[in-house]
């Protein structure tokens, strides 16, 4: 799924227009963003946990020249944890519960 699928997806379900769903999709990505760009975690309860973990330096080998050493630098990178009932969903092929229902909000 793309993240014009997602606000596709949105906007058809929630009946709304996408010009006004993108910017409340675009809002929470950016959130998250930050969040992580600042060290945070992100705790989405039954999703998963969005956080950032520091690799440490390390010394590899080219996989062209396996007698080569290269030195792989410390990184910091964004991981993401399946939360319980995700995994239940889809890697443990639980059944799907029956969406929420959601109302839309009235329009003008």
């Amino acid at each position: 799924m793309t993240k014009a699928e997602l606000i596709d997806g949105i906007a058809e379900k929630l009946d709304m227009k996408k010009k006004d769903v993108t910017p409340v999709v675009e809002e929470v990505f950016d959130s998250i963003e930050g969040a992580l760009e600042r060290g945070e975690k992100c705790t989405f309860v039954g999703f998963g946990v969005f956080e950032v973990k520091d690799r440490a330096a390390r010394e590899g080998r080219n996989p062209q020249d396996p007698t080569k050493i290269v030195k792989i630098p410390a990184k910091r990178v964004p991981i993401f944890r399946p939360g319980k009932d995700l995994k239940e969903r889809v890697i443990k092929g639980g059944k799907p519960q029956a969406p929420k229902p959601v109302k839309a909000p009235k329009k003008k």
